[in-house]
């Protein structure tokens, strides 16, 4: 996401079109603070630490988020 090469996503959201669906990507070149960034289709980003993105993971598994899927 900096730097010369950027990495691949580890995840897409989606992919079912070829509309830019959303994407999880981890940046070793970024802050530790910033490495996990999550893409949308409109072109935005969100940055976050890996404990960050551990909690939201936790939070999900726990069902905590199952509403905003239905929503």
């Amino acid at each position: 996401m900096t730097g010369n090469s950027s990495p691949e996503p580890v995840a897409t959201f989606c992919g079912n079109c070829n509309c830019g669906c959303p994407q999880l990507f981890v940046d070793e070149t970024a802050a530790v603070e910033r490495r996990v960034v999550i893409t949308d289709d409109f072109g935005q980003r969100v940055e976050m630490s890996a404990d960050q993105f551990g909690s939201l993971l936790e939070e999900a598994k726990a069902g905590k988020l199952d509403a905003v899927a239905t929503a």
